[in-house]
């Protein structure tokens, strides 16, 4: 199997949160061409409604909002134990002291002023991930103690498995044994597609075992070179019917956004569920309303933290 590069092995998710449709039109485009992947909230709320669902890598804060500004959100998202790795950093116009103090004290990491000057916010946002990403992985494996999870390198060789995970793996995969080193081939051939290129936020890869299906769910590519994945059980049907139930999805609108939150093309849902490229269109268009969500890269990260769960 071709080693990744951790540099490259999985894009950085970024949260921007901006009143102001130029800035996000100008900060996605520019983001997205650095190799990360974009969720945008449109003011302090709507980014609270979206951390119920994702935990981006890292959010871009407007200081200046109607509603609630970012100082207030930000205060509100430190105060929640599960972000409090999570590097926020401000962007505003307003450099007095005072201001950047403020910033700072409701959980700021660090400061950016507008106008911005992308190749210093890029580099700034480069270092603060790399420093999340070393302190949240070590602290992950700890997290997920009790759970059906595990850790392989680029590679693909296992750097460690929960009980949990283990005892999953030896039942879907009669005599496979962890005694026995590697992973089970089927799940191997599964991940080397997976590792071969930089996945998505949320990506995971299915095998099949049996009359049950193996999901697991890319939970982090972390700094030391670990991909961490989350195990779940799944019988036939069952993920559609929980993206219906948890959204408020008709059963079509379930199976678009499962498809969808596996990587597939509009083009490519057309044909697996042979509707038109344009009804499929509608049907997203119907998803991201109900989801509360503004791309198509937040209502894929929603719909993986849902089955993933």
């Amino acid at each position: 199997m071709q080693r990744v590069d951790p540099a490259d092995a999985a894009r950085p998710v970024i949260l921007i949160v901006d009143d102001t449709p130029e800035a996000l039109r100008f900060l996605t485009t520019t983001i997205e061409s650095a190799g990360m992947t974009v969720l945008i909230a449109i003011d302090g709320l709507a980014a609270l409604a979206l951390l119920k669902n994702i935990t981006p890598d890292l959010i871009l804060m407007d200081a200046v909002m109607p509603n609630l500004d970012g100082f207030e959100t930000t205060l509100r998202i430190k105060a929640i134990p599960a972000f409090q790795h999570l590097p926020i950093i401000f962007m505003t116009g307003l450099t007095e002291t005072e201001h950047v103090v403020r910033g700072l004290n409701a959980g700021g990491i660090d400061f950016v002023s507008k106008p911005i000057v992308i190749e210093e916010l890029l580099a700034r946002i480069r270092v603060h991930l790399a420093t999340a990403r070393v302190a949240h992985g070590s602290q992950l494996a700890l997290d997920m103690s009790g759970r059906p999870a595990l850790a392989v390198d680029g590679s693909g060789e296992p750097q460690w498995l929960t009980p949990a995970a283990s005892a999953m793996l030896e039942r879907l995969f009669p005599g496979w044994s962890c005694a026995s080193g590697g992973l089970p081939e089927p799940f191997l051939a599964a991940l080397s597609v997976l590792q071969a290129r930089p996945p998505m936020p949320g990506a995971f890869i299915t095998v099949d075992a049996g009359d049950r299906t193996l999901e697991a769910g890319l939970l982090r590519n972390t700094a030391a070179d670990q991909w961490v994945f989350r195990l779940t059980e799944r019988h036939e049907g069952e993920e559609q019917a929980m993206l219906a139930a948890q959204h408020g999805l008709t059963s079509r609108e379930a199976e678009v956004l499962l498809w969808i939150s596996r990587g597939k093309q509009n083009r490519e849902v057309s044909e697996i569920l042979e509707i038109s490229p344009r009804t499929v269109n509608k049907h997203l268009e119907q998803i991201f309303e109900k989801m509360g969500v503004e791309n198509r890269a937040s209502a894929t990260a929603i719909a993986v933290t849902t089955l993933t769960r």
